[in-house]
């Protein structure tokens, strides 16, 4: 499941293109079904996942150019590729974040009956006004 949230993938079938653009994904996985925002606050987990990544990136670039640099350390351009990254990384990891937190929360919280209930029919559903698909394990 992990490696799936890692690939920006559904974390319950595999699926792909789970993101309409970069920033917006869909409100379900046109595969399975599965809804996504599980319940009210659901992202919060992937803020964090996603703020913490980048703080990580951020204090291991900038150790490496102090380090790098020393004795004379360059402090405007070292600032200035620190705020870059508090920009960039962000922007460029919040998909993989949203797909991720989605796989740890399955594996912390796996689907309740209703949930699973609801997958199935979505699928069946699907399959039935779709016959040309394959079917789904």
């Amino acid at each position: 499941m992990l490696g799936r949230g890692l690939l920006r993938r559904c974390p319950n079938c595999g699926r792909g293109h789970i993101f309409h653009q970069w920033l917006r994904m869909s409100e379900r996985c046109p595969q399975c079904g599965l809804y996504f925002e599980r319940e009210e606050g659901y992202w919060t987990g992937a803020v964090a996942i996603n703020t913490v990544s980048t703080e990580l990136i951020f204090i291991a670039v900038t150790a490496f150019l102090v380090i790098w640099t020393w004795p004379d350390v360059p402090m405007a351009p070292i600032l200035t590729a620190a705020i870059a990254l508090n920009i960039v990384v962000p922007l460029i990891f919040y998909p993989i974040s949203k797909t991720l937190w989605v796989a740890i929360d399955l594996m912390l919280h796996p689907l309740e009956e209703r949930e699973q209930f609801e997958v199935v029919s979505l699928r069946t559903t699907k399959q039935r006004h779709n016959p040309d698909s394959e079917p789904t394990p």
